[in-house]
C-alpha cells in the first residue's frame, strides 16, 4: 500500500513539472501588447513633408533604391528621373508618380516608397521657456503638453499673455493661450491640437 502510494505521488510530481504546476498560468508572464500607433507615415492619410526620410525601392533595380531625404524645397532626386516633388503627396501618390517617371527606362517598375523617419512634423517654441528650441508632434499633440515637453514655463513668464503663430492661407493668425485658465480646466479650448511650423511664444 505504501508503495503504491510512492508511485501516485512521484507520478503526480512529475506531471506538475512537466505542466508548470497548478499555478502555471497565475505565474506566467503576461504577453506584452502592441505598442499603440499615433502617426501612421505609411498610410494613405499621411502627407511627405520637408527633411521625412523616405526609403525608395524599386524591385530588382537596386542602383534606383536606397535612403532619400526631402529637400526644403520639397522634392527628391533620383537616377533617370532627376528632380521629383514629394512634399505633400502620400507615399501611395509618389510611388505611383515614380513609377510613370520611370517606365520608359524599366520594364513595369514595381516601386516602393516608405516613410523612415518624420522630420517634418515640428513645431517652435520661444521666450521664457526652459528649453527653446524645435519639437516633434504628431496628430493630437496640444500647446499644454509641447510646453511641458520644453521644461515649463520661466519665473518670470508672462502665463497668461502665451501665444501660437500659425500660417493660414498664406495669412499668420495668432491663438491666444492663457496657461492659467487651461492648467485649472477653466478654458480648454485654448489648448489647441498643433500643426506642422506653428510657434509658441511666450513672453
Amino acid at each position: 500500500m505504501k508503495r503504491r502510494m510512492i508511485a501516485l505521488m512521484l507520478l503526480a510530481g512529475f506531471v506538475a513539472a512537466q505542466t508548470g504546476g497548478p499555478h502555471a498560468k497565475e505565474n506566467a508572464l503576461p504577453t506584452k501588447p502592441p505598442a499603440p500607433t499615433d502617426v501612421a507615415p505609411n498610410s494613405s492619410g499621411y502627407r511627405i513633408g520637408e527633411q521625412d526620410l523616405l526609403n525608395i525601392t524599386v524591385w530588382k533595380e537596386p542602383e534606383l533604391s536606397g535612403p532619400v531625404v526631402v529637400r526644403p524645397d520639397g522634392k527628391i532626386t533620383l537616377p533617370l528621373v532627376n528632380d521629383i516633388q514629394a512634399s505633400g503627396l502620400t507615399p501611395a501618390e509618389l510611388r505611383d508618380l515614380l513609377s510613370e517617371k520611370l517606365r520608359p527606362f524599366v520594364t513595369v517598375p514595381e516601386v516602393t516608397v516608405a516613410v523612415r523617419e518624420i522630420n517634418s512634423r515640428k513645431v517652435f517654441v520661444i521666450g521664457q521657456i526652459a528649453h527653446e528650441g524645435s519639437y516633434r508632434i504628431n496628430s493630437s499633440t496640444t500647446v499644454l503638453q509641447i510646453i511641458a515637453e520644453a521644461g515649463g514655463l520661466n519665473e518670470f513668464a508672462n502665463r497668461k499673455r502665451i501665444y501660437v503663430l500659425r500660417k493660414e492661407n498664406g495669412a499668420q493668425v495668432r491663438l491666444s493661450f492663457n496657461y492659467d485658465k487651461v492648467v485649472k480646466g477653466k478654458d480648454a479650448s485654448q489648448d489647441v491640437l498643433l500643426r506642422p511650423g506653428d510657434t509658441i511664444v511666450v513672453p
